[in-house]
């Protein structure tokens, strides 16, 4: 019998990239995003190799997530696995100058929403005695930079959740995988500096970045590994990356 993974921020990046290795594995997909076009798109990419279905909420609307996520016919509720990848990073800069509208999206995003769509989810793993969670950290979970503190607080937090959650259902059958990616060349940087493209390009060159397949591989193979193994935290970095802000650029 297939499994089935819920992925949210699936239309971009990590998400896509994990929805695009799971079909190829043959796991149908619950592919969430904010975007229907974009859902569309990837739905109609990967629908001839697996059972796909979208749902469109964005996951800082509480209400949204229980709804859509309650809104599954029952064979759509036996979720196997659930990616938490959505999230933000929205500017850069001193906490004494930040955008506090800044600091609510990513701590909405980065925090509340992994608790929202989690909440959601976890009750339906729990009535069938299994399940595996992936939770998206980032380097800046573990290692705080100057300019950063409200992204970093937001991604240690997801690290904290990932232990949580990882105490809390182990003991139902229930695992639990924390992914602390560092420098992924996503929408990621564009995203945090409002669509400026100069300023995001420049973030990722003079070295090989990492790309989003590689976090998917990953998470694959979390997924993959035999019941009597949890892989509970991978932190992978660009092969020029020592640390959160430690690039060695040609």
């Amino acid at each position: 019998m297939s499994r089935i993974a819920l992925i949210t921020g699936a239309t971009s990046g990590i998400g896509k990239a994990t929805a695009q290795l799971f079909a190829d594995a043959g796991i149908d997909l619950i592919l969430c995003g904010r975007r229907q076009e974009r859902l569309d798109e990837v739905s109609a990419e990967l629908s001839g190799k697996v059972k796909v279905t979208t749902l469109v909420f964005d996951v800082r609307d509480k209400g949204a997530v229980l709804a859509m996520i309650g809104s599954l016919p029952d064979d759509w509720k036996n979720i196997d696995i659930l990616v938490n990848n959505a999230g933000n990073a929205h500017g850069m800069g001193a906490l004494d100058e930040g955008d506090t509208e800044d600091w609510d999206a990513m701590i909405d995003g980065n925090v509340k929403g992994l608790l929202y769509v989690s909440k959601a989810v976890i009750p339906l793993m729990l009535e069938k005695g299994a399940g595996h969670i992936v939770n998206i950290s980032s380097i800046a979970g573990k290692q705080t930079y100057a300019n950063g503190a409200v992204y970093c607080a937001s991604k240690a937090a997801v690290e904290v959740l990932s232990e949580g959650m990882r105490l809390e259902l182990t003991q139902h059958g229930i695992k639990v995988t924390n992914v602390a990616p560092g420098a992924v060349e996503t929408e990621f940087s564009l995203v945090r500096f409002k669509g400026d493209e100069d300023r995001a390009e420049k973030v990722y060159q003079g070295f090989d970045p990492l790309q989003a397949v590689d976090i998917a591989d990953a998470i694959l193979y979390a997924v993959n590994a035999p019941s009597r193994v949890t892989i509970a935290d991978i932190t992978i970095l660009a092969g020029a990356q020592s640390a959160a802000t430690t690039i060695h650029r040609k």
